[in-house]
């Protein structure tokens, strides 16, 4: 798809099936996602609707009225000792790579992230070789923390995952308003 001005917003119930199919040709197609079976538009619907009951970012880039990325923050893990960290998913419209879109959708997702008082954001990118999602988090301040090799099994071959890793507002520096307040 080409023309026609981007715009991010958060993401709203109707931009299920247009998120649903971006997702689902990631997840047919590449490595960025370990599922193997495209998520159908109620179990995408569950998804989000869990990460915004919980008021955490969810994002979608639009041009012309149509959905062409969307970006999240979720919990990084489920203990409550990270409940300061999130992890980033990032989904583009195949059509629509390499325009900015991902920078323009990450982007807002950090600050809001920031403004919520998280501290830290993960990101988890399937394969080693995902150079475009790699260069777009170190261009946004990640520092690659490690690589998990071989972890994954996808399209009959074995996949890494590099972990990058963001400080949000003043990272480690200071304590949450929850600790210095409480």
């Amino acid at each position: 798809m080409t023309g026609g001005e981007l715009s991010i917003r958060p993401s709203r119930d109707d931009d299920v099936a247009a998120i649903a199919a971006i997702y689902g040709h990631h997840v047919l197609h590449g490595i960025a996602s370990f599922e193997e079976v495209p998520t159908d538009e109620a179990e995408m619907a569950r998804r989000r609707t869990e990460l915004v009951a919980r008021d955490l970012p969810y994002f979608v880039a639009e041009r012309a009225g149509k959905p062409v990325g969307y970006c999240y923050a979720g919990p990084y893990r489920a203990r409550i000792g990270y409940r300061f960290s999130l992890e980033d998913s990032i989904y583009i419209d195949p059509g629509e790579v390499g325009r900015g879109i991902g920078r323009a959708l990450l982007s807002r997702v950090l600050e809001r992230s920031t403004e919520l008082g998280y501290r830290q954001m993960v990101a988890v990118i399937g394969g080693s070789e995902t150079l475009p999602s790699i260069r777009l988090h170190a261009a946004l301040g990640f520092t690659h923390v490690g690589v998990l090799s071989a972890i994954g099994f996808k399209f009959g071959r074995w996949v890494d995952s590099v972990l990058m890793q963001r400080p949000l507002g003043p990272g480690e520096t200071t304590l949450p308003e929850e600790i210095r307040h409480g």
